[in-house]
């Protein structure tokens, strides 16, 4: 299977609007995987969580995170991102972020509206830095 560049890498994960899947640790050590909305700063993956919701308890007690972007039409690829998580309750940080997202998925036209509803006090952002990366296109040849 072909593997991508970092430019495929960044031009896939930027197409569109696929969710990513997230995969946590619960503190009980029990695997916790959700779907997010997602995007890049940089090298770092993006998202916004409930400060209380169960990725979220799990990011405070352990920060290893993967995350998985998959193309579910032939001819298939996807990346695979493990990296740390660092967290950030800042109210203008996650008002933000929650504008970007909604206006990535939602459409622009509706971000100012997903930033009133995705970025209240409760929420948080996560920013995933890399360590390891595996990326893949044309799975299926």
């Amino acid at each position: 299977m072909p593997t991508m560049n970092e430019s495929e890498r960044r031009e896939f994960l930027r197409a569109g609007a696929r969710t990513a899947i997230v995969a946590t640790v619960r503190e009980d050590g029990r695997p916790h995987v959700v779907p997010v909305w997602f995007d890049l700063d940089g090298d770092d993956l993006v998202f916004t969580t409930g400060q209380d919701s169960v990725k979220g308890r799990a990011l405070r007690g352990n920060p290893r995170v993967a995350i998985c972007v998959d193309d579910d039409r032939p001819p298939f690829a996807f990346v695979i991102v493990e990296g740390r998580a660092s967290l950030s309750a800042d109210e203008g940080e996650v008002r933000k972020w929650a504008g970007i997202l909604g206006g990535r998925y939602m459409g622009e036209d509706r971000a100012e509206e997903m930033a009133d509803l995705n970025g209240g006090p409760d929420q948080m952002v996560v920013r995933v830095t890399p360590t390891h990366i595996v990326s893949e296109r044309a799975v299926a040849g």
